[in-house]
């Protein structure tokens, strides 16, 4: 028969073989949980390292529209003919379609042109933006040049003027196909044909305001230098009128200055047309028949 220390000493026993199994059944779920958790942790690293390296927390790039034009600025200290009356805008202009800039002279009806926005989109926003700005109003043409073309937009007269700014070449002409002989082949089409309207730029290749308006056929000997911005639509009559004006010499002894004052009384450029699809429609760009402020500074391209 058991004596009972025994007893006790069994029942102390079966008490630790209790504790023991709980604590290594405690154990078993712990490591359990451990495992699970580790297993979510590490299928969340897999899930995150592939979103990331398809660029899913990448952020999304700010949609700003990209400049149409760039405007250069010129520089005043060694230049003193030019005008400051600001920069057009960089961007939302209209590049399809015409636009109709209108020149009232002294010498009889508005001449009408229909200004190539395609072609040139950046020169009919400076058109556009001077107009505006009343820059050629009240200001003379002072060429009739050799080639036979009106040479205006410059308010200083003296073949330098223009704005505080420059824009680059657009639309130039190709190459002619080379004549035989030093004379252009008569049967070939002019590189700027009678009614043409071109930019002239002091050096070539940097505009500003001054502009070709030709009154005959011209077909340079070498390669093209003045860009094409548009065609006379109405008033080229007035144009040859004014090309038949005798011609003395300017300050520079060169026999170009008409001997009759032509005066630009008003340059306008209507509205834009709507803007297709692929061409935002301008509300920067100001109407040539509304005033518009100068900007304070000019921008810097």
């Amino acid at each position: 028969m058991a004596t009972s220390k025994t007893r006790q000493r069994k029942l102390a026993r079966e008490r630790y073989d209790r504790q023991m199994a709980r604590r290594a059944a405690a154990t078993r779920r712990k490591r359990r949980i451990q495992a699970g958790i580790g297993s979510a942790v590490a299928l969340l690293l897999i899930v995150f390292g592939t979103v990331w390296l398809l660029g899913g927390f990448d952020s999304e790039p700010t949609s700003e529209a990209a400049d149409t034009c760039s405007w250069t600025k010129q520089d005043t200290t060694t230049n003193t003919n030019l005008k400051d009356v600001g920069t057009p805008p960089t961007k939302d202009l209209t590049t399809t379609g015409t636009r109709t800039m209108t020149i009232t002279t002294n010498q009889g009806a508005p001449i009408t042109v229909d200004l190539d926005l395609a072609s040139a989109p950046c020169a009919g926003a400076s058109f556009a933006y001077l107009a505006g700005n009343g820059f050629f109003d009240n200001t003379k043409c002072h060429e009739i040049t050799a080639e036979g073309a009106l040479r205006c937009g410059d308010p200083s007269g003296t073949g330098q003027g223009g704005p505080t700014y420059a824009f680059y070449n657009e639309n130039v002409p190709s190459v002619p196909t080379p004549s035989p002989s030093a004379t252009p082949d008569p049967a070939q089409p002019a590189v700027y044909p009678k009614g043409t309207v071109a930019l002239i730029g002091n050096p070539p290749g940097s505009n500003g305001s001054q502009f070709l308006i030709f009154f005959k056929d011209y077909t340079p000997t070498d390669a093209p230098a003045y860009p094409i911005v548009g065609h006379v639509n109405t008033g080229i009559d007035v144009v040859e009128k004014i090309g038949k004006i005798k011609t003395v010499e300017n300050d520079a002894g060169q026999k170009v200055k008409p001997e009759q004052d032509v005066t630009i009384q008003s340059l306008t450029v209507g509205e834009a047309p709507a803007a297709s699809p692929t061409a935002a429609t301008p509300d920067a760009t100001p109407s040539a028949t509304a005033s518009s402020t100068p900007a304070a500074t000019p921008s810097q391209s």
